[in-house]
C-alpha cells in the first residue's frame, strides 16, 4: 500500500542565488515525481521574478526606488557566502554549465514547463511598489497570505 504524495509549497523569501537555486531544484525535482508544487515569492525572493534585469529605479517613492535598484533582478542575485563583490554567481553558473547542471534560467523554464505554480506576495509587491507587469510571465498570480495558506493547507511548506 503506497501513501499518496503530499503537495509541496516552497516559500522563497531569500534573494540569495544559492538559496533560490536550491528552491528551484527542489521544486522541479518534486514536480518531476508527480507532486503538485507551488512556489510563493515574498520580499527579497521577489527579485528573481522581476521582468526587468539589471538595476532599475522601479516604484514611486524614494525608498522603493532605492530597494528595487539595489536588488537588481535575477541576474544580480548574490551568493549567501563568499560572494566576492558579486562575481561568485557568475563563477558558480560557469561551474554548473561545465558539469551539465541546469542553470537558474533553465530551472525557471523547467518549473514553468512542469506546471509549477509560481505566486508573488501581494503585500511585498505593495511595499516595494511593484506592479504585476513588473514580473515575469511565469508568475501565475499575485496573492495575499490567506489565499496562499488556503492553497497550501494540504501539503508541506518549506521555507528557503
Amino acid at each position: 500500500m503506497s501513501e499518496s504524495k503530499k503537495d509541496i509549497t516552497i516559500v522563497c523569501f531569500s534573494g540569495d542565488f544559492d538559496k533560490i537555486l536550491a528552491a528551484f531544484t527542489m521544486a522541479t525535482g518534486a514536480a518531476a515525481t508527480n507532486r503538485k508544487v507551488t512556489m510563493f515569492f515574498t520580499f527579497w525572493g521577489l527579485n528573481v521574478l522581476k521582468k526587468e534585469q539589471g538595476r532599475k529605479w522601479l516604484g514611486q517613492g524614494v525608498m522603493a526606488k532605492v530597494f528595487n535598484f539595489l536588488m537588481g533582478g535575477c541576474k544580480n542575485l548574490p551568493l549567501s557566502r563568499l560572494n566576492f563583490g558579486g562575481i561568485s554567481p557568475s563563477l558558480m553558473t560557469g561551474m554548473m554549465k561545465k558539469h551539465n547542471v541546469a542553470t537558474l534560467p533553465e530551472l525557471i523554464e523547467a518549473a514553468h514547463a512542469l506546471g509549477i505554480r509560481i505566486l508573488a506576495c501581494e503585500m511585498a509587491l505593495h511595499i516595494l511598489e511593484l506592479e504585476r507587469d513588473d514580473l515575469i510571465e511565469e508568475v501565475a498570480d499575485v496573492v495575499g497570505v490567506a489565499t496562499f495558506l488556503n492553497a497550501s493547507e494540504n501539503g508541506h511548506i518549506i521555507f528557503v
